[in-house]
């Protein structure tokens, strides 16, 4: 077998590897991702690279060192939702760097964490005044919690005594020319409705829509292919079922 075949034979096999390993350990290595599951993804991409492409050593040993590097944080994980302890040892845990408007210089001696990064993470959250701050919490993953002093958090239409309406999540009739008709269903209307409703707008077939939903408030949203729009037409139409 020429290294050109052999190559392509590893590199599949590291690729579908981490394909189901990446599957398995889930979405947190992502949304919570530690220095820890840092440094963790690195070395798993580091074996797999090495697997793919170095000829010189054998397929197993780099396919036990990928498998025994996605086991043991596996094993970890499972630990860590079973015992607050273990992962408050692995994954350390929150610390206050501002309390009651005040900041904790201690605390932040103690993570090494400087006053200039704690300004440039409020300034990512659109705070700009230190005197504006109630809490701030420096979560374990590196990011940083900010609770606003009452005074200078937003008004809510709840602090105004406004009644709202239940807003909750579209529903996808149309996706990419093809219609959900499960979705559809789902909703109780029917593919005819939806005909006529694009015919209204001009439209004369799903397959010319690129996305269209409806939402909780019944308003049903509709955007077409942007090479099939003559110029009289909207890029978009947002308007209320009839």
């Amino acid at each position: 077998m020429n290294e050109g075949a052999v190559v392509i034979f590893r590199s599949t096999l590291a690729f579908l590897s981490l394909l189901i390993y990446a599957r398995i350990l889930g979405k947190q290595q992502v949304a919570q991702l530690t220095f820890f599951e840092y440094v963790t993804g690195i070395t798993i991409g580091s074996i797999a690279s090495e697997m793919s492409v170095d000829l010189t050593s054998k397929v197993l040993p780099h396919a036990l060192g990928l498998f025994i590097w996605f086991a043991l944080p596996l094993a970890l994980q499972y630990l860590t939702a079973k015992s607050r302890l273990i992962g408050k040892i692995v994954n350390g845990e929150p610390v206050v760097v501002i309390q009651n408007g005040k900041l904790l210089d201690k605390n932040m001696r103690l993570t090494r964490y400087r006053v200039d990064d704690l300004l440039e993470q409020l300034r990512s959250k659109n705070v700009f005044d230190l005197g504006k701050v109630e809490f701030a919490l420096l979560e374990s993953n590196g990011g940083l919690s900010v609770l606003l002093k009452s005074q200078h958090q937003p008004v809510t239409p709840a602090d105004l005594g406004i009644a709202t309406q239940y807003d909750g999540l579209p529903t996808e009739l149309i996706v990419d020319g093809e219609v959900q008709l499960q979705n559809l269903e789902d909703v109780g209307l029917s593919l005819e409705w939806l005909s006529r409703e694009l015919q209204s707008r001009g439209i004369q077939s799903p397959a010319d829509v690129f996305y269209a939903a409806l939402n909780t408030r019944g308003e049903l949203f509709v955007d077409v292919y942007q090479d099939k729009l003559n110029d009289a037409q909207d890029v978009s139409d947002y308007s209320g079922v009839q």
